[in-house]
C-alpha cells in the first residue's frame, strides 16, 4: 500500500532553559545548563538535591485558576505546549475536520506529585478518606491528551503512550504511522512529565541512578565525560504538529520538516541497565534507517539518548559505531541532556525538536560539560564537545531509551518536494 507523507508544521517546549522553543533554541546552541538546586520541596536531606526544573513559568497566564487546580503540573505543562504548537502550526480550526485530528502524548509516570501528594495526607490522618475528587484525574497519565482534545474538539485518536524514558517517541511514531495508514490527517503529539519530587528524587537515587555531583550542578550532566556519575532529573513538556503533506500543502502551511520513520526494539535484558554491546539500540537505528529507506551515510547528526551514566553512554556509542561503521566518524553526534537534564517521558519530544531545528538551522548544538576524556569512546568520533557547530545535514536521528529496554529512534529529514 501506498503510504502517506507526514510532515511536521508546528512546534512547542516548555523546558528547564527556555519556555518557548525559540528560547529553547537559544538555550541549546549557547550550551547553557538548565540545573539548579531544587525550588519544588526542601531536599536538603536527599542525596541528590538537584534538578534541571522549568523556571519562571506562571502557569495561570496560560490556564484559568479553576482550570489549573483540576491538573497535575504535568498535564499543565503539556497543555501549554501543546498551545504553542497549535499556534505555531495555523491551523485554522474553524475551517478543519476536527474528526480527523487526533492526540498522542507521552508520559513515563504521569501525575506523580498528585499521587504523592494525597496519599501522603492520607497517611498522616486518622484513616478517614479526604480525597480531592479530582484525585484520579490529575494523577492519570493519559488525562493530558484528553484535556487537549477537550479544549480544541479533537475528535481523532486520542491516549497516551507509556514507555519509560521512551514515552514521547513513541507517541510521536504512533501519530506518525496513523496519519501514513490514513487513519487521521493532523496529530498533537510529544510528551510530557513532572517528576521533580520527593518521589520521584528519592526513588530515582534509591536505583543510583542519578548524579550526586551536589556542589556543582550545572556541570553534573556531563555525557561521555570519564567522571560522569549520573544522570540529571528534568521537567518539561515538548509537542509536534504532524501532518499529512498534501493537507499541509493545500493550506500553504509552513513545514519545518519532513518525518520520514521510525524505528522501536526491546533490549529484553534488564529492568534497568542497557544491553552492554547496545544490542537493542542498534536493532532500534536499523529499523529506523529501514521504515526510512535510508542507508546509514544519509544521516548527519545523531541526537543521542546520552543520559550520563556510566554505562548507558558506552553502550549506545557501541551500537551507532556498530550500525554507521566508518560514517560514523563523519557525523555529528551530541546530548542534549547535557543541557537539559533528562525529562523521561518528555525527552524524545524535545530532543525531536531540538533534531528539527538543527536541519533547520544547519547548526549542532553541543554536548557541554566535558572535561575529560575516556578512554571507552573513540577519539574519531565527533562528539560536539562543548560548543555547537555548523554543519549542513539532510537528515537527523534521535534516540531514546526507556527503563523496561524499551527502545525508540525517529528520523526527520529536509523537506523536498
Amino acid at each position: 500500500m501506498n503510504l502517506r507523507r507526514v510532515v511536521v508544521t508546528g512546534l512547542g517546549a516548555l523546558t528547564p532553559i527556555g519556555n518557548t522553543v525559540e528560547d529553547y533554541w537559544t538555550g541549546l546552541v549557547n550550551g547553557v545548563s538548565g540545573a539548579a538546586p531544587i525550588t519544588r520541596f526542601d531536599a536538603t536531606k536527599f542525596k541528590t538535591q538537584f534538578a534541571c526544573e522549568v523556571k519562571g513559568l506562571d502557569v495561570e497566564q496560560f490556564i484559568e485558576r479553576k482550570e489549573a487546580r483540576k491538573m497535575d503540573l504535568f498535564t499543565q505543562m503539556g497543555l501549554i505546549a501543546s498551545d504553542q504548537a497549535i499556534i505555531d502550526s495555523g491551523l485554522d480550526l474553524e475551517k478543519s475536520n476536527l474528526n480527523r485530528i487526533g492526540v498522542i502524548m507521552g508520559s513515563g509516570i504521569g501525575g506523580l506529585r498528585s499521587f504523592q501528594d494525597e496519599v501522603t495526607d492520607f497517611a498522616r490522618g486518622d484513616g478517614t478518606p479526604r480525597f480531592n475528587p479530582f484525585f484520579i484525574p490529575k494523577m492519570i497519565a493519559d488525562i493530558c491528551a484528553g484535556f487537549i482534545s477537550i479544549k480544541y474538539g479533537f475528535k481523532g485518536p486520542n491516549f497516551v503512550t507509556v514507555s519509560a524514558c521512551a514515552s514521547g517517541t513513541n507517541a510521536i511514531i504512533d501519530a506518525f504511522n496513523y496519519i501514513r495508514l490514513g487513519k487521521a490527517d493532523v496529530f498533537v503529539t510529544g510528551g510530557t512529565e513532572a517528576t521533580v519530587t520527593e518521589a520521584g528524587v528519592g526513588g530515582f537515587n534509591a536505583l543510583k541512578a542519578l548524579s550526586q555531583r551536589n556542589d556543582s550542578p550545572q556541570t553534573a550532566s556531563r555525557p561521555f565525560d570519564k567522571e560522569r556519575d549520573g544522570f540529571v532529573l528534568g521537567e518539561g513538556a515538548g509537542c509536534l504538529i504532524l501532518e499529512e503533506y498534501e493537507h499541509a500543502k493545500a493550506r500553504g502551511a509552513k513545514i519545518y520538516a519532513e518525518m520520514v520513520g521510525g524505528g522501536m526494539s526491546a533490549d529484553a535484558y534488564h529492568l534497568t541497565a542497557p544491553h552492554p554491546d547496545g544490542e537493542g539500540a542498534g536493532n532500534v537505528m536499523l529499523n529506523a534507517l529501514e521504515d526510512a529507506g535510508m542507508k546509514p551515510e544519509d544521516i548527519g547528526y545523531i541526537n543521542v539518548h546520552g543520559t550520563s551514566t556510566p554505562l548507558g553512554d558506552i553502550s549506545e556509542i557501541r551500537a551507532i559505531q556498530k550500525v554507521f561503521g566508518e560514517h560514523a566518524y563523519h557525523m555529528n553526534i551530541s546530548s542534549t541532556k547535557s543541557m537539559t537534564g533528562h525529562l523521561l517521558g518528555a525527552a524524545g519530544a524535545i530532543e525531536a525538536i531540538a533534531s528539527i531545528l538543527a536541519i533547520n538551522n544547519s547548526l549542532i548544538p553541543p554536548t557541554i560539560n566535558h572535561f575529560t576524556d575516556d578512554e571507552e569512546f573513540d577519539s574519531r568520533l565527533n562528539l560536539t564537545f562543548n560548543k555547537a557547530q555548523k554543519r549542513e545535514i539532510n537528515a537527523a536521528l534521535s534516540n531514546t531509551f526507556g527503563f523496561g529496554g524499551h527502545n525508540a529512534s525517529v528520523i526527520f529529514k529536509k523537506m523536498s518536494e
